[in-house]
């Protein structure tokens, strides 16, 4: 009886099920076994509720400690077999990467080797740079084909030329209208051809080696352009690289004074390293990454407007008389195949960024630089004087300046921390090694160390 005077009843409900463990009793579903039951990893019924009844909460129904030490021995390996695949499988791609990037670090140097020296050899017998440039990149049709021929022998694929050139996404949905051919084509094409005249024109200027020196500046103006119209990241130490570049430049022209042919070449040479850098950011902004099928179709698309809309410059240049181009027997077919073919194996080389890793590119770019100047030395026997050559040095530092990544500044700052750290932990095994033979070596002699309190 409750304070306010009310009784407390207590209410009892027949139990629902009366069945005894280990008997079997007939129920409305037909005969029910209620013994205890088996689970599927071998843990009685009766086990998992006296589990509960102790307060052990942390226990799962039907999972017991055996159950868990033979899943972990039985998952183990196979994990570690599967994580060992995997990494090597990972090892064995990043070698196979790797060692495409030096083939084509090899052909990239080659290439421009080759292209710089067979434009020399030119000029010898045909002075006509706009004719070369217009004619090399005339070329660049062959492009696509070449890449749709590996294409279609690599995987296969029924896909039509055509139906694959309208597949590209890099003229919109509407596809390609003659309107949208010439907006989208004729910057690029313009500053392709304005690139490679300049650099033929400074060639005539200057040696091989300070024009493939003079051009490494282009990855300077990239990021100097990709700062400040791209809003990309501002990096210290690539500022510190596009002022050596630029001292560099003007260390170049002051070797022989401001004056003559080769502040000519200098201007030349930097012009063609500038049209490239914007050829590059404006190629980043309104195109941005593309896959190897879609560069092949643009630099193709490039090639067809060079042959359409430019052939008439080097027409214009033959009637006023600027570049005499004689009869076509007089021209020298030979050098100019060879030119064009090397132009064209450089860029087919440069599409090879997409396949691997894009600083090797770079680094076969900036190796042009000493074979050029071997040549020049070998062959051509030049002199180079002690402020060309330190222009050069510091061209080709700064250029190295600008391959480090972004973040550069903390993988070299973990990577210290984790030689001092290194070197911390030896130096302790040394010295709790040294006390041990310390302490072996007082017993031996019969003297006892007292450790201070």
């Amino acid at each position: 009886i409750s304070e306010s005077g009310e009784q407390s009843w207590i209410r009892l409900e027949p139990l629902k099920n009366t069945h005894l463990p280990g008997k079997v009793t007939q129920s409305s579903e037909g005969l029910v076994d209620s013994s205890p039951k088996m689970t599927a990893n071998g843990v009685h019924d009766i086990e998992d509720r006296i589990l509960r009844i102790t307060g052990y909460y942390g226990y799962k129904p039907g999972f017991s400690s055996h159950r868990e030490g033979s899943e972990s021995h039985t998952e183990t390996p196979c994990s570690e077999a599967s994580g060992e695949s995997r990494f090597n499988q990972t090892c064995a791609n990043t070698a196979l990467k790797v060692l495409g990037g030096l083939l084509m670090v090899l052909c990239v140097s080659s290439s421009w080797v080759g292209t710089t020296q067979v434009v020399k050899l030119t000029f010898q017998s045909f002075s006509c740079p706009f004719f070369i440039s217009w004619f090399s990149s005339n070329w660049n049709i062959l492009i696509f084909p070449i890449y749709y021929s590996g294409h279609v022998v690599t995987t296969g694929e029924k896909q039509t030329p055509r139906q694959k050139f309208e597949c590209s996404r890099l003229f919109g949905e509407d596809g390609m209208t003659l309107k949208v051919f010439v907006k989208r084509t004729a910057p690029f094409s313009i500053l392709w051809t304005l690139t490679s005249y300049l650099y033929l024109l400074a060639l005539k200027k200057l040696t091989a080696t300070d024009v493939s020196a003079l051009y490494c500046c282009h990855k300077a103006f990239v990021f100097l352009l990709s700062w400040i119209v791209l809003k990309d990241r501002f990096m210290g130490v690539r500022i510190v690289a596009a002022i050596m570049a630029i001292t560099g430049i003007v260390m170049m022209a002051y070797a022989d004074g401001f004056h003559g042919d080769s502040f000519v070449g200098v201007a030349l040479a930097v012009g063609s390293a500038s049209t490239s850098a914007l050829y590059k950011v404006l190629f980043k902004m309104f195109i941005g990454s593309a896959n190897l099928g879609e560069v092949a179709h643009f630099l193709s698309t490039m090639g067809f407007f060079n042959l359409i809309f430019i052939s008439c410059v080097p027409l214009i240049l033959y009637f006023t008389r600027v570049e005499h181009l004689g009869s076509l027997s007089s021209l020298p077919w030979g050098y100019l195949c060879a030119l064009a073919g090397l132009w064209l194996f450089n860029i087919l080389v440069h599409v090879g960024v997409v396949l691997t890793y894009p600083i090797l590119i770079s680094i076969g770019t900036l190796l042009s630089v000493p074979g050029n100047a071997a040549v020049d030395v070998l062959k051509h026997e030049v002199i180079f004087s002690v402020v060309r050559l330190t222009a050069t040095c510091i061209i080709c530092l700064g250029f190295l300046l600008l391959l480090l990544p972004e973040e550069w500044d903390t993988v070299t700052l973990r990577f210290l921390a984790t030689i001092a750290d290194k070197k911390t932990e030896d130096h302790g095994e040394e010295l709790t090694e040294s006390s041990i033979q310390t302490r072996s070596r007082s017993r031996a002699n019969g003297t006892v160390s007292i450790p201070l309190a």
